[in-house]
């Protein structure tokens, strides 16, 4: 069935790719990104190429995820010029790099607006359409950092994803009785095919970052970064993230795994969310609200 689905942080990476594929899937597409008509301005133009050279419904909207009137605007165009709005594809994020104690609280800050609270921003802004519909689908793009192999010099992104999975599981028990599905993706450590690793941020306490390069950490993060491109498959791809994406999407209402592991590497996250998703359905049953492990279908 064809579906409205708007995805966030979509200028590249798993973002642009998965609304290529959902868009080659036959759904009508909104790839937001900010900056539409500045620095985005040339992947605006990609999609349009794009869009009608495969002869798909692939559209772009500018959204900064980082401003509640701009995510307000955006899911108001949606919802206006297609009457629905059925999938949102929470995608955006941005990842940094360095050691924990030289990035300073105002950029976690920043990093957890990102990746956290742009989902909050989003949710607010479409869930009251979703929920007047009745029936509605979430897609969470976690990482497999968050109960995974933990490397160092990650700790701002690995704890604002950690945060970001954290708020999906709980969404999830609150709106199944709205009629609205819930599904975390868990893509691995893909160092190729996005630009995470690269336009990563890095320290704003250059000085402090400096006392771990010449101290008993020298060669660390050469070697963290070695290390996580050699346990990475050579046939890794990240497309593979998108295709995840579409198949949840095109299976039936109420079911849709709830969690999907995209991980060429296998770091262990996917062992340890199968415990720790295990756990939480057992206790919404002890509790009586086993009904909330399933949206209602009406």
């Amino acid at each position: 069935m064809k579906q409205v689905i708007v995805i966030t942080g979509a200028s590249s990476g798993f973002g642009a790719l998965t609304a290529r594929a959902l868009a080659q899937a036959g759904h009508t597409v909104y790839a937001t990104m900010r900056d539409t008509q500045g620095r985005n301005a040339p992947q605006v133009e990609q999609a349009v190429v794009y869009a009608a050279e495969h002869g798909v419904d692939l559209r772009t909207a500018d959204m900064d995820v980082q401003s509640d009137a701009s995510v307000a605007t955006a899911i108001a165009r949606v919802v206006e010029e297609q009457g629905r709005l059925d999938a949102i594809v929470h995608n955006a994020g941005h990842m940094s790099f360095g050691p924990a104690e030289a990035f300073t609280p105002e950029q976690y800050a920043q990093l957890f607006d990102i990746n956290v609270l742009s989902t909050q921003r989003v949710n607010r802004a479409a869930l009251p359409h979703l929920r007047r519909q009745g029936k509605g689908l979430l897609v969470w793009v976690s990482s497999s950092s968050t109960r995974g192999g933990t490397p160092p010099y990650l700790a701002p992104y690995f704890a604002a994803k950690a945060a970001m999975d954290s708020l999906a599981v709980s969404y999830a028990s609150e709106l199944t009785r709205w009629g609205i599905e819930t599904t975390i993706i868990v893509p691995g450590a893909f160092t190729k095919g996005t630009n995470h690793f690269a336009h990563s941020g890095s320290p704003a306490d250059t000085a402090r970052a400096a006392e771990y390069d010449e101290g008993p950490y020298a060669g660390v993060p050469t070697r963290a970064l070695e290390g996580l491109a050699a346990l990475e498959p050579p046939d890794a791809d990240a497309a593979s993230v998108a295709e995840a994406i579409v198949r949840v999407v095109a299976l039936p209402h109420g079911k849709r795994p709830f969690r999907t592991h995209v991980d060429p590497s296998q770091d262990g996250a996917e062992v340890v969310n199968g415990v720790a998703d295990r756990v939480r359905a057992e206790l919404l049953r002890r509790i009586g609200l086993e009904d909330l492990l399933s949206p209602r279908l009406f």
